[in-house]
């Protein structure tokens, strides 16, 4: 059965960071993008940023450009989260889903996505 596992959450302080990773459990799709969301209370799977199966599209929500950085080591079956400059606002349960499929660009549309992974908690705090 495919699952997809993150790792690397934390307690960080504000300006601190963080790197995330995520990798799929069962087999290896051959070819799937991965989002990262984080979960907002009241209003469901807040998006943070994508990357499709090849690394070449990427996107990031306004709330984290310029301080998250997305990549993917396909080699290692990986895909990292770099969180720079953490905000105490950061505070969520980090997700990262799975999209099936071979795509030009990726989505930040979270019912686009296929597989979910449990979350990580990431708390940010003095």
């Amino acid at each position: 059965q495919l699952q997809f596992v993150e790792s690397g959450g934390g307690l960080v302080q504000p300006g601190g960071s963080l790197r995330l990773s995520c990798a799929p459990s069962g087999f290896t799709p051959d070819y799937y993008d991965i989002g990262w969301f984080r979960q907002v209370p009241g209003k469901g799977h807040e998006a943070v940023s994508c990357i499709t199966s090849s690394g070449g599209s990427t996107d990031y929500a306004d709330s984290v450009k310029g301080r998250f950085t997305i990549s993917r080591d396909n080699a290692k079956n990986t895909v990292y989260l770099q969180m720079d400059s953490l905000k105490p606002e950061d505070t969520s349960i980090y997700y990262c889903a799975a999209r099936l499929g071979l795509f030009r660009v990726c989505v930040l549309r979270p019912h686009e996505y296929d597989y979910w992974g449990q979350g990580t908690q990431v708390t940010v705090s003095s």
